[in-house]
């Protein structure tokens, strides 16, 4: 999932249905809630993660049972990021525009990315949208002329 870390953080049991396989991200830089579809197996994560939790609980806790915020998880990823050889300048962040660059490289429309993400089609265009060149150079060479 495209979400921004501070989201993720912010997610309650209450964000959750399992029912329907969907979260609601309330909290966002852009202030609109949305709600994302999840495949069945990330579903069963939240699952996980959200049994014998109360409605306001954070879905994803520390060890102690605190909620993430953007102190505490600057440490673990760096430490991740140690121990899987990936560039050090990779962040939480990194992982968001990873997905975002995923989901454009696999012609998803760039509305679905752009509401995916929490974001406008234009700020999605704008730092994406060179990913999308070879896309349309490729529609107009199947063109008959």
């Amino acid at each position: 999932m495209p979400l921004r870390p501070g989201a993720l953080a912010n997610l309650t049991v209450r964000d959750f249905d399992k029912r329907t396989r969907t979260v609601t991200i309330g909290q966002d830089k852009n202030g609109n809630p949305r709600q994302i579809s999840l495949l069945q197996v990330i579903a069963d994560f939240f699952a996980e993660q959200v049994r014998g939790k109360l409605p306001a609980a954070s879905i994803f806790a520390r060890s102690r049972g605190e909620a993430w915020n953007k102190d505490a998880w600057k440490n673990p990823i760096k430490e991740a990021v140690n121990k899987t050889g990936l560039p050090s300048a990779a962040s939480a962040y990194t992982l968001r525009h990873s997905v975002i660059t995923d989901l454009i490289r696999a012609r998803l429309p760039i509305l679905t990315v752009a509401q995916l993400s929490g974001t406008s089609v234009a700020m999605i265009e704008k730092h994406y949208g060179h990913l999308v060149r070879d896309d349309a150079e490729e529609a107009l060479s199947k063109l008959a002329f």
